[in-house]
């Protein structure tokens, strides 16, 4: 089958030649960008890339399918990998001639290592793995793994990653992988993130009932180990979801909130997470409510708030000036 990446990197390293001194594309008239009579701020492109989009046009309206036309395509995309007429008319090149696609896959990887946050690049890829089929899954998960290596916050890595999954597989090493980039940085949302994606979407884990008394003792560690970080936070709510019951009545998580408001009082995430249980129908013990009301201060007319949930709001509105708003808005809608 006729080469997907229609060129090396030897010669890549060569010199630029011309296209008008290359004698394959003798046959070829160059089609020029027409930018009109009087443009008013003309891009000053290099000579090497006007010459490459003059000809690249030229094969584009004639719609050739053909070897020198992929190779072409590869030098256009190595000089501006976010063009995406390119990459729609390389795949339809490739499908004509039946490409090797494993091979495209290593031009396209060693691409999107320079340009790991470009959107035709992951679009590409996805392309490519569709067609390739499960067998690709490793070589995908391991791929989005070196990029998440270099940027563990790459939403393209991720979204891709998260594709790969659901349409290839590879559910069986996933979570030990967020174990380990929380283990690496407890403060990754986005391994956060994915965490919970896989515990709710593995058909391997049996769903989130399955998993969720596990979990929680797992997030309680990781809250316990650093409370002001808010990731771990929002995931335990996130355990909850569909069932508000057992969020109100396992005894975890009373006990969570009196260490960590014990420990540090004016821990915000802590009094948020208080205020949403509470707001859930959690009956506080008589521990809880002590502590919140020895916690909270009076307002400014000397009067304390008469129930739990104003309390909050209003220390809040003082621990956290920056939503300040935010939590008057809380408070003024309180179901009381």
């Amino acid at each position: 089958m006729p080469s997907s990446s229609g060129s090396s990197d030897e010669e890549a390293e060569q010199p630029y030649v011309p296209f008008s001194q290359r004698p394959e594309w003798s046959d070829v008239r160059p089609l020029p960008q027409d930018d009109g009579p009087h443009p008013v701020v003309p891009i000053a492109y290099t000579d090497e890339f006007r010459d490459v989009m003059d000809y690249f046009r030229a094969v584009y309206v004639a719609r050739e399918f053909s070897p020198r036309a992929l190779r072409l395509t590869t030098e256009a995309l190595t000089r501006n990998p976010g063009n995406y007429t390119i990459w729609h008319f390389r795949r339809l090149v490739i499908e004509a001639l039946d490409s090797d696609l494993v091979e495209e896959t290593l031009f396209v990887d060693n691409l999107a290592k320079g340009n790991p946050k470009n959107y035709q690049i992951w679009h590409h890829k996805r392309w490519l793995a569709e067609k390739l089929g499960p067998e690709a899954a490793n070589d995908e998960h391991d791929f989005t793994r070196f990029i998440l290596s270099l940027d563990a916050k790459n939403y393209h890595a991720w979204s891709h990653r998260q594709w790969v999954l659901q349409k290839l597989g590879g559910w069986d090493k996933e979570l030990d992988f967020c174990h380990q980039l929380l283990e690496e940085d407890i403060f990754n949302n986005s391994a956060w993130n994915q965490r919970f994606f896989v515990i709710t979407r593995s058909p391997l884990l049996g769903g989130l009932s399955a998993m969720r008394d596990s979990e929680v003792d797992y997030t309680i560690k990781a809250i316990l180990q650093n409370p002001s970080n808010e990731s771990p936070w929002r995931y335990l709510q996130g355990l909850y979801k569909g069932n508000p019951d057992s969020f109100i009545t396992d005894k975890r998580i009373p006990q969570l909130l009196l260490n960590i408001l014990k420990e540090n009082s004016y821990c915000v995430f802590a009094w948020n997470f208080l205020l949403d249980v509470l707001c859930k129908g959690l009956r506080p013990n008589k521990e809880i409510e002590d502590v919140v009301k020895g916690l909270t201060e009076l307002d400014e007319s000397g009067s304390s708030d008469p129930d739990l949930p104003t309390r909050i709001c209003s220390a809040l509105e003082r621990m956290d000036p920056i939503r300040v708003n935010y939590w008057a808005w809380r408070k003024s809608n309180l179901t009381l």
